[in-house]
């Protein structure tokens, strides 16, 4: 029996962990993708409070180690679903299952898709939806970046630097990232934006070999001869399991106050997962810290 089981070991997770720990009670995180969340991907964490300059595989290990020097405990598995009885709630997973006074919810979001035929079956063969761990592959080669916030401008500007040629698609006419990063890749010879446009379908029946693309206000297809295409059109959360113990808005996210409770008493929930609207590191650090604070409270007025 835990005190508190944390399912999902981003840096929401994380951060719940070291202040549940901090505060006496014993946790488990769980998660079946590894610790760190989205954020390993992130060639360089700028906007965190204190850290000049870090990577997101570092901040990620870093907030892991010091989970870990304060007592959590982490288990890989896929979590199944959530059981509540007589105030004892049974986390269900492939590993088995584990029991806790309080449960928090901290999956995160997963990369959303683009819906063409064969996507799913390309991914590894030209289809990635991370650009600093598969970019290396694509070395000179020409390559498509899909998606108009700063995910997607970070990927195109990772890629510069790495392939010969790269394509920045985006179905509006500007767009919503950072304006600097805009100003960067302007500034690049080897990348071009293609705006107002969405794709259509790949091209190759093994590896990609190309992409067509179509023209929102003319309707005119173009095919780019690209061998890689790295998805950055968001995310969604994976709350499906939970949704018989959580109640999920209609985008699928799980209802939460600030204090972050989800209405059900000992179920919890912290950061991207959770209805709110800025989705940040800082605020997932801070949904953790809530989280955990609100659940050692639960779990103190049961005593």
């Amino acid at each position: 029996m835990y005190d508190i089981i944390i399912i999902g070991a981003g840096p929401a997770g994380m951060t719940a962990a070291i202040y549940g720990q901090r505060a006496g009670k014993s946790t488990l995180m769980i998660d079946k993708a590894g610790y760190g969340g989205n954020i390993i991907t992130t060639p360089s964490v700028e906007n965190y409070p204190g850290l000049k300059n870090v990577s997101g595989a570092e901040f990620a290990q870093l907030l892991f180690e010091q989970a870990e020097s304060f007592g959590a405990e982490y288990q890989s598995a896929e979590v199944k679903g959530i059981t509540d009885a007589a105030g004892v709630k049974t986390v269900h997973t492939d590993a088995g299952d584990f029991d806790a006074k309080a449960v928090i919810i901290a999956t995160g979001q997963v990369n959303r898709r683009l819906g063409l035929d064969r996507e799913d079956q390309l991914v590894g063969s030209g289809v990635s939806f991370c650009a600093t761990c598969d970019g290396m592959f694509f070395r000179g080669r020409d390559v498509a970046v899909i998606g108009g916030g700063n995910t997607a401008l970070e990927d195109a500007e990772y890629l510069a630097g790495v392939a010969n040629k790269v394509y920045l698609i985006h179905r509006r006419d500007r767009f919503r990232g950072e304006q600097k990063t805009v100003d960067r890749l302007e500034k690049l010879e080897n990348v071009e934006f293609i705006l107002n446009s969405s794709p259509v379908r790949f091209i190759g029946d093994g590896p990609v070999t190309g992409l067509v693309i179509k023209n929102n206000l003319t309707g005119e297809e173009r095919e780019l001869a690209v061998q890689g295409v790295f998805e950055a059109v968001g995310q969604m959360p994976q709350n499906t399991n939970f949704a018989d113990i959580a109640e999920l808005d209609e985008t699928g996210y799980i209802k939460a106050t600030e204090a972050c409770e989800t209405g059900r008493p000992g179920i919890f929930v912290a950061g991207d997962c959770r209805t709110k609207k800025v989705r940040q590191l800082d605020t997932a650090a801070a949904d953790g810290t809530i989280a955990a604070l609100a659940a050692s409270e639960y779990i103190n007025s049961l005593e």
